[in-house]
């Protein structure tokens, strides 16, 4: 009995001890696991994680943050947020105005951070290199740059530049969401034209400046002329009048006195001309030279609208010229491609008329192989063959020949002249049908004897080569 006990318990132990021991190596393998499987997202990266997802998406996108990757059932990658610079050499952009221009640029983007649009760029964007995503993104923003710049006047991209980039910024922006990506900025390192158009208004704009300036200059002249001619006139006007309030108290004071009088009355008409003279003369020489400064002004409007309607002529002719151009090329391009096309009709149809004959002629040639096959091998046999095949044919051309003839219709003037008195008309009628080739003399030619069974042919022939047929 007590051995038994002893073993049950030694048992027992045994298997609680590799129990235990099996929940160690658990504990320890999850101790080990959780920490290996425990994933951070940097703040400049976004962590995609795919696989089995318990999400809407087919990808869950942290910025930021911990995440456990399950084993064998998730895996993760890392989506890099440095910004991206992009130089666009947009070349021969046509404006709204037919002119092409050419506006290179420097466009910055990154991979989006936003909840919906970093989903966009797991999906597109999740293990391509940079370059594969920089030049994707260098594809959208020159289609979109051609589309806006077609929208526009030069007048309004050259001049007004932040309207310009607004519209470049709106249309870049949202096609590039659609592959995960946001536009950070957007810089125009500059703007020309092969026309000169852009320069022709440049140029047009500092004359512009130019001539203001001068008028600005000129009516400022004006006016301080005006000014100090106005402040004498009043300084001559105050002094005059001070001297008479003066010389009408010494009047006063003196009334008596008639002399004084008389002097007074030479002070004031001598005051009040030389006021009168200086204040003509000062307004004289404000009007000269207010008129010489308008003067002026106007020869350099002139000569502003002169250049003004010169530069627009220029251009519409250069612009002409182009459009002329261009409808010449493509009317020749037009005709080349229709040539061309009526070449390769003609050589197509001679190409397919060359191969139907040599078929045909394949054809005829095994056909001819396979009778003088047939005829023992004998080339004039298989002729002879041929030939009698086709008496049907030759029978019928002869009766072909004199088919349509009315006898009945012909008319014959017979003057007795024939031999031994005999009427000419029967000879007419017989060598009418003598002019037929007889079937006897078709199958001599052909080196073959008419068969027995469609008439004898007598031994001996009349000088006139003619056989008699039983």
């Amino acid at each position: 009995m007590f051995p038994n006990l002893i073993f049950a318990l030694s048992t027992g132990g045994a298997i609680a001890l590799v129990v235990g021991l099996v929940i160690l190596v658990a504990g320890l393998g999850v101790l080990f696991l959780v920490p290996a499987r425990l994933k951070k997202c940097p703040s400049d990266k976004i962590m995609v994680v795919y696989g089995k997802i318990n999400s809407d998406g087919s990808s869950l996108c942290l910025h930021g943050g911990t995440k456990f990757i399950w084993p064998f059932f998730q895996a993760y990658q890392f989506l890099d947020l440095t910004p991206i610079s992009i130089n666009v050499d947009l070349r021969q952009a046509l404006s709204r105005q037919n002119i092409r221009i050419d506006v290179p640029s420097i466009f910055t983007v990154a991979i989006s951070n936003e909840p919906g649009i970093m989903q966009n760029a797991a999906e597109r964007l999740l293990g391509l290199k940079m370059q594969d995503i920089q030049n994707l993104a260098k594809d959208i923003i020159l289609g979109q740059l051609r589309l806006v710049i077609a929208t526009m006047d030069i007048e309004e991209i050259n001049a007004d530049r932040d309207k310009f980039l607004e519209a470049v910024s709106k249309n870049v922006e949202g096609e590039l969401k659609k592959i995960g990506l946001k536009l950070i900025n957007v810089n125009v390192t500059d703007i020309n034209d092969e026309s000169g158009y852009i320069n022709a208004l440049g140029k047009e704009a500092a004359a512009k400046a130019i001539n203001d300036a001068r008028k600005s200059v000129a009516e400022k002249n004006r006016d301080g002329s005006v000014g100090e001619a106005n402040a004498q006139s009043d300084q001559r006007i105050q002094v005059a009048t001070a001297n008479l309030k003066a010389v009408e108290g010494e009047n006063l004071s003196y009334a008596s006195m008639s002399q004084s009088n008389a002097a007074r009355r030479e002070v004031e008409a001598e005051s009040l001309r030389r006021a009168t003279v200086a204040e003509k003369i000062a307004a004289a020489k404000a009007l000269q030279e207010a008129y010489t400064a308008e003067e002026e002004a106007e020869l350099k409007r002139a000569a502003r609208e002169n250049a003004t309607l010169k530069a627009d002529v220029i251009i519409r002719t250069e612009i002409e010229k182009e459009k002329l151009t261009l409808q010449a090329e493509a009317e020749a391009e037009q005709i080349r491609r229709k040539a061309k096309g009526e070449a390769d009709a003609i050589y197509a149809k001679l190409e397919a008329e060359a191969r139907g004959t040599v078929e045909l002629l394949k054809s005829q040639a095994k056909g001819f192989g396979e009778i003088i096959a047939q005829s023992g091998g004998d080339a004039d046999d298989a002729v002879k063959l041929m030939i009698a095949d086709k008496i049907e044919t030759l029978v019928k051309t002869q009766v072909e020949a004199i088919k349509n003839l009315k006898i009945d219709k012909v008319t014959v003037w017979d003057g007795m002249n024939g031999k031994d008195g005999e009427s000419t008309t029967a000879g007419f009628l017989s060598s009418l049908f003598k002019a037929v080739p007889p079937l006897n003399d078709v199958f001599k030619l052909s080196g073959m004897k008419l068969p027995e069974y469609l008439g004898k042919i007598d031994d001996g022939e009349n000088a006139a080569g003619s056989a008699s047929v039983k």
